[in-house]
């Protein structure tokens, strides 16, 4: 097998839609912070920005997909959060990537249930680093809450995802 060979203008391409995406991942969670989202439960989000990393994960491969999040997640949590914020926001990101690039792979279920499978191990993800820092399993009494917004919001942005991929060539840099 023979080794991709990266050009100038190939390496510039990826190097502005890497730009281009993390933006609109900024852009997405910077609109969701402006929401009031008054459902009375601490933490729940839509997750729009996942909508930039669902996308890439089926447009781009893995390894461009997982860069964006990681990059989307570390800048946010800079502008936005603080250090714990980044903390949760990364362990959440990774554990999601991770589940939805495996469902992916192994075509266990389709678009959506990808993004649902993607959205309650993130919540997962966020509860055992909450575990891990109060020194308490007692926050675990929460995941059922979160199970349901992972699979409600899952769900949506599965959703969406799917009609965005659908009109976006396999190959976007």
């Amino acid at each position: 097998m023979q080794k991709k060979q990266w050009t100038k203008k190939t390496l510039a391409a990826r190097a502005a839609m890497y730009g281009v995406l993390v933006a609109l991942a900024m852009i997405f969670s910077y609109i969701e912070m402006l929401i009031p989202i008054t459902i009375g439960i601490p933490g729940v989000k839509p997750g729009l920005a996942n909508l930039v990393v669902f996308a890439a994960l089926y447009l781009m491969t893995p390894a461009d997909a997982f860069v964006i999040s990681m990059v989307r997640i570390l800048l946010v949590g800079m502008t936005f959060g603080n250090m714990f914020a980044l903390l949760y926001s990364f362990a959440g990101g990774i554990l999601s990537f991770l589940v939805m690039w495996l469902c992916m792979q192994k075509n266990w279920m389709g678009k959506t249930g990808v993004s649902i499978a993607g959205g309650i191990s993130h919540n997962i993800g966020q509860l055992i680093v909450a575990a891990v820092v109060l020194e308490s399993a007692a926050v675990f009494a929460y995941l059922p809450v979160l199970l349901l917004s992972g699979t409600v919001m899952g769900a949506l942005i599965g959703f969406l995802g799917a009609c965005v991929i659908k009109r976006l060539p396999r190959q976007i840099w």
